[in-house]
């Protein structure tokens, strides 16, 4: 089966069987959890950002903002090797001591597209982050058309991250990307290909995408379909989303949690943008069509040309584009795709 016909497939067999965005719901205090795809993981709806956390002046501030998300129930941490030098998992490793790391679910993420490149930043993660185990690795930024061939190819990434689930070093393996569904959609065919299904994948979700290169059109229903763990981001787009003044922050998080999401990973860089994101979580409830056309029929006309998702139409948010030395040693020839 080519891949045309496999996403075909996939697209007619998810919507045949129809999506239920809350299956699996459950509610412990004021937190809502989900199942993370074909893993049983418990995660939370709502996630705390790796990059945010390591930009507060005082290092004692991010790790207060992390210990309360895990004790307000927000079990889910996200990060990655590069995020502000790797600031972001330092700060994060001070904060998961003293019994804190038991709360979590721990996920970060590499650019490394060789196997040496790749197992070197899962070694600095893991000294970083103080931890012998992460729960999910991530290969991150999969942006370009040949990134998926790089990563499963012989002494490609994915090596390495088999090698360090083998010795217990990480439990799941996913990837994450934000330019072009298609690229998405390639990753995942490359992997059924090769006898490999990923236990998660993270891609912008939010009220614009609907209307422009949209993943929740093209890559969720497959997503769906494999029983893979969806994770979602840029659910503000990093702010540009609300400065085109057609939707509120709990809007943008409610529409986001509304979809078949396991976890919405969001940005939080004080205590109140924290106590925003557990707002939006506590008071979560499932949207009924008329909601959910309504929030669609504001951002119809704002995200027609993506203006106010960037991060699919320029390199802006592409800090492998920038530095190219984060993939490893031997990555030219790099091809991206036309939004």
């Amino acid at each position: 089966m080519d891949r045309r016909e496999f996403v075909k497939l996939s697209l007619t067999t998810a919507l045949a069987s129809g999506v239920t965005p809350y299956l699996f719901a459950e509610k412990t205090g004021e937190m809502q959890y989900r199942t993370l795809g074909h893993t049983g993981e418990k995660v939370s709806i709502v996630g705390l950002g790796g990059y945010h956390i390591g930009m507060q002046k005082d290092a004692n501030e991010s790790i207060r903002i992390i210990r309360t998300a895990l004790d307000n129930g927000m079990n889910f941490l996200d990060n990655c090797w590069d995020y502000n030098d790797g600031e972001s998992e330092i700060r994060m490793g001070k904060a998961l001591q003293n019994g804190y790391r038991r709360k979590a679910f721990l996920m970060t993420k590499i650019d490394g597209r060789d196997k040496d490149t790749a197992a070197q930043q899962i070694e600095q993660s893991l000294k970083r982050l103080q931890t012998d185990h992460i729960d999910l690795l991530q290969f991150h930024e999969v942006i370009r058309l040949s990134d998926p061939e790089k990563i499963f190819r012989p002494g490609g990434g994915m090596e390495a991250a088999l090698a360090a689930r083998k010795a217990g070093k990480i439990r799941y393996i996913g990837f994450t990307g934000h330019k072009n569904p298609e690229v998405h959609l390639k990753m995942l065919h490359t992997a059924f290909v090769r006898g490999f299904t990923f236990d998660s994948v993270q891609m912008p979700l939010n009220v614009m995408d609907a209307h422009f290169e949209s993943f929740e059109k093209k890559v969720l229903p497959v997503l769906v379909e494999h029983k893979i763990g969806v994770l979602g981001m840029k659910s503000m787009g990093d702010t540009n989303i609300l400065s085109s003044k057609t939707v509120t922050p709990v809007e943008c998080l409610h529409y986001a949690m509304n979809l078949p999401t396991s976890v919405v990973i969001t940005g939080c860089d004080s205590m109140q943008i924290l106590q925003q994101a557990l707002n939006a979580a506590s008071s979560f409830r499932p949207m009924d069509r008329q909601a959910v056309a309504a929030l669609l029929a504001k951002t119809a006309k704002a995200a027609q040309n993506g203006r106010y998702e960037p991060y699919k139409t320029t390199h802006d948010f592409d800090g492998t584009y920038q530095n190219p030395q984060w993939l490893g040693p031997t990555q030219s020839g790099a091809t991206y795709p036309q939004a």
